[in-house]
């Protein structure tokens, strides 16, 4: 077990996702307890907030996981239940930000497998008795108000729920387990009666692997589901300059596929939404090995030219609009969005059918 310098985690993780977030459908099961603030602040997708002197019912507001005092167990819990199919987890961070004279002192983490039709419930796992947990992190010290990262020896898979032990109790503010979804296998049919689905998906793998600028919100929650709650869960870029500028981000897909339909939503951007769109598609074969650059020379085009952007719209882009003339029938591993110039996405998603 590998601890990541505070100053490093992000970069350690960059190609990954976070799958302990309520945004990828992650929920709490069950707690030992979480007297002063609820365990579900664990999952929220955001840092942590602090608000001094507001109080509440129960005493001091905390934007995390708070337990009674004097545990007489040896640890407090949380059973959380991931919401993809699978998860392959490649690191841990417990964040103990803003709890300073109450954080928990140790942080342990396990994890189990048991999908839809194993024959294992929720409510089993949520048990205190459940004996099928793998520890993936053996009980490691906290500090005060700050980032614990750990980097597994290898990636540990597949997992689809976890449980956090907390020595012997206190405030966590953040869990976030680093990652991608593993896609469920794929229907028994021809491949040309092969059903569409979100290829770009975080839930599916999908992951955004690089990006020209995320100076507001990170180009990664365009692969979120859904269509988000404001412009927080978007990507939205800084304002350029520059002649001929333009913003991108490149997206490795969860499922490699054909291309049916683009989706490029601007949902909640109204003054800040781009002008126009590109998008483009690496053939499988042509990437290489690591990230692929934006000026990669396989880069295709996937969607006519640039194609118009309108405030706070969900645009489709169908075959008609595509530049094979209908569905593009090569299998595509990577997407490029590029922003014209800069501005605010909320979603991206491709739809085709998986190789």
């Amino acid at each position: 077990m590998q601890q990541v310098p505070i100053d490093e985690i992000d970069q350690v993780f960059a190609h990954t996702t976070n799958l302990a977030s309520c945004n990828l459908n992650s929920k709490v099961l069950a707690c030992s307890n979480d007297y002063f603030a609820s365990a579900s602040n664990l999952l929220t997708p955001t840092p942590a907030i602090s608000r001094p002197g507001v109080f509440v019912h129960t005493g001091a507001w905390y934007d995390g996981w708070e337990t009674r005092r004097h545990n007489p167990e040896p640890y407090d819990w949380v059973v959380i239940k991931l919401g993809v199919s699978a998860a392959a987890i490649q690191g841990i961070e417990v964040d103990t930000a803003h709890f300073k004279g109450n954080y928990g002192e140790k942080a342990e983490l396990q994890a189990t497998y048991a999908p839809e039709g194993s024959g294992i419930t929720d409510d089993q796992i949520a048990s205190p008795s459940y004996g099928g947990w793998t520890t993936l992190l053996p009980a490691s010290p906290c500090g005060p108000s700050q980032r614990h990262g750990w980097k597994l020896p290898s990636v540990a898979a597949p997992y689809t729920h976890v449980r956090l032990l907390m020595y012997p109790d206190g405030g966590f503010a953040r869990l976030r387990l680093y990652g991608h979804a593993i896609p469920p296998s794929a229907p028994a049919v021809a491949a040309n009666q092969a059903p569409i689905e979100e290829l770009s998906s975080a839930l599916l793998g999908g992951l955004s692997l690089a990006a020209s600028d995320q100076h507001f919100t990170p180009a990664s929650n365009i692969l979120l589901p859904g269509r988000g709650k404001d412009m927080g869960d978007g990507w939205e870029t800084a304002r350029s300059r520059g002649a001929g500028h333009v913003d991108w981000t490149v997206v490795k897909l969860g499922l490699p596929g054909s291309v049916a339909q683009v989706i490029v939503d601007t949902k909640d951007f109204r003054g800040n939404f781009p002008r126009a769109v590109r998008v483009h598609g690496l053939v499988a074969g042509s990437a290489g090995a690591g990230v692929p650059p934006a000026d990669h020379p396989g880069w295709v085009e996937i969607v006519k030219g640039d194609q118009r952007c309108q405030a706070d719209t969900e645009h489709v882009f169908g075959p008609a609009d595509l530049a094979a003339g209908g569905e593009d029938t090569r299998v595509f591993t990577h997407v490029k969005l590029t922003l014209v110039p800069d501005g605010g996405v909320k979603r991206f998603r491709i739809l085709g059918r998986r190789a």
